[in-house]
């Protein structure tokens, strides 16, 4: 998943950073709100994870501000503010869950799986095409009892795939869905990648399912004959 963090204490953003791309999320992190309002104009997340106390601008006024705009993803609020009042005023204001500070790492991982079962091909911890899963976990794809295991870059290219089945998506949108906000991707980047994945999937005999849509960019669907 791509997930915006908003946390202004580096020594928090870092470690909750880590922790979320270790297990494949592509995190943008930033440690105040306007910055956070002016990302969510700019790209699609599917998580916001938001630090009820921000400078200037709050974490609950992001919260508030990206429900306005009509979007659905799920919004899971830090805070220090533990009362039934802050938590139904978090609630009230477009959160979806509520994780108190100090935050452990395993919860917090736990919670953003949580979130991430919203998705309707969420089987389990697992993302279902089909007869073709992708674990969501282990980073692994599995089908017809053969496995093989993702790089992280990988696993997050066949995730955002998957979670748009049909769709034509351009090297832009995978770029600006797959790199974090700061990063710059060489030239040829989404091209090798694709490479990469058609490479793996293929010891599923899946290659054929990332097609490429000449002069567009790529789409996710199974074509009438597959390997197996």
């Amino acid at each position: 998943m791509r997930i915006l963090l908003v946390e202004d204490d580096p020594e928090q953003l870092e470690p909750l950073q880590a922790a979320l791309s270790q297990v494949g999320h592509i995190v943008d992190g930033v440690e105040e709100g306007e910055t956070a309002k002016w990302l969510l104009s700019e790209k699609d997340y599917d998580l916001l994870i938001l630090d009820w106390m921000l400078p200037t601008v709050s974490g609950l006024e992001v919260c508030r501000y990206y429900r306005q705009t009509g979007k659905t993803a799920p919004v899971l609020m830090l805070t220090a503010k533990d009362t039934i009042t802050d938590k139904i005023t978090g609630l009230d204001a477009g959160a979806d869950d509520y994780l108190v500070k100090p935050v452990d790492l395993l919860e917090l991982l736990a919670r953003v799986r949580a979130l991430g079962r919203r998705s309707p091909l969420w089987t389990a911890d697992t993302l279902c095409y089909e007869d073709l899963q992708l674990n969501l976990t282990t980073l692994k794809v599995e089908r017809q009892s053969s496995v093989v295991q993702l790089s992280v870059r990988e696993f997050q290219l066949l995730e955002y795939l998957m979670r748009h089945p049909g769709q034509v998506l351009t090297r832009n949108q995978i770029e600006q869905s797959l790199w974090e906000w700061r990063e710059e991707p060489e030239s040829n980047a989404v091209t090798t990648l694709v490479r990469r994945l058609r490479k793996r999937l293929h010891v599923v005999g899946a290659s054929s399912w990332v097609e490429t849509v000449y002069g567009m960019g790529y789409r996710w669907q199974r074509p009438h004959s597959s390997e197996f």
